[in-house]
């Protein structure tokens, strides 16, 4: 699982290779957490999340107060989730995450992502089953004892602790998330989590060559220029 991990995790960022896409991105992340919990990270650990991570992306401060104050406030935009599942170029299986204020606009631009490199939508849960979605805390250290220890005392009820390469990875399940960054940061004062994600990992990848590459490839580019588009995640090892 922590294999499948490394080969991918450069994928999993690639949604934020633009600054303009990056700050977009994080607003409306910060605008949906603050408005649907509090708007103080102190006290809403999802907004927190999203701060430090934005902070770790170099996500400017101006931008991140400006979404928390924006959310403080009356009225404003209306955010809403929205996933999409279909097969890409080559049979791939991909997972695309939005937060959208109109759902009529994103749809179409997810399908014209689709149509454009003969790709085909399909029906919600019909790709998911494929992937196991997990939380996601890793650190360099070598203490896999130390950690176990921890998750068990908080009662987390952890999928995976991996050692490798003086770097520990936490597999939990999504809903333990804060409690299993809590147990680490309270086991391990001062520590700095390299990795802290809820995401979808494919439990098996596949290899791409040729056009179904370049197609693929192609693919990813025209998800990552929508707006709306948050997370892409998928099972195609890239090279």
């Amino acid at each position: 699982m922590g294999r499948i991990f490394e080969k991918r995790k450069h994928s999993i960022f690639k949604t934020a290779a633009q600054n303009s896409k990056l700050y977009s991105k994080y607003s409306k992340q910060l605008y949906m957490a603050a408005k649907n919990g509090v708007p103080d990270p102190a006290a809403n650990p999802v907004l927190r999340n999203f701060v430090e991570r934005a902070k770790r992306e170099n996500v400017p401060s101006h931008v991140i107060d400006k979404a928390i104050q924006k959310a403080a406030g009356t009225g404003g935009e209306d955010f809403q989730p929205a996933r999409y599942e279909g097969f890409g170029p080559g049979g791939a299986l991909v997972i695309v995450d939005c937060l959208t204020d109109n759902n009529t606009r994103t749809i179409s631009e997810i399908r014209n992502c689709f149509t454009k490199t003969g790709s085909k939508l399909a029906a919600s849960g019909s790709v998911v089953m494929s992937f196991d979605h997990l939380a996601i805390l890793s650190f360099k250290g070598d203490n896999e004892e130390k950690t176990l220890e921890a998750m068990f005392a908080a009662d987390v009820a952890v999928e995976d602790v991996e050692s490798k390469d003086g770097t520990i990875t936490v597999f939990a399940p999504p809903a333990e998330f804060y409690k299993a960054k809590t147990a680490l940061l309270e086991a391990f004062p001062g520590l700095e989590l390299d990795v802290q994600e809820i995401i979808f990992l494919p439990q098996a990848s596949k290899v791409l060559d040729g056009e179904d590459l370049a197609s693929f490839e192609k693919f990813l580019a025209l998800l990552n220029d929508c707006d709306d588009v948050q997370e892409i995640y998928h099972n195609v090892s890239l090279p």
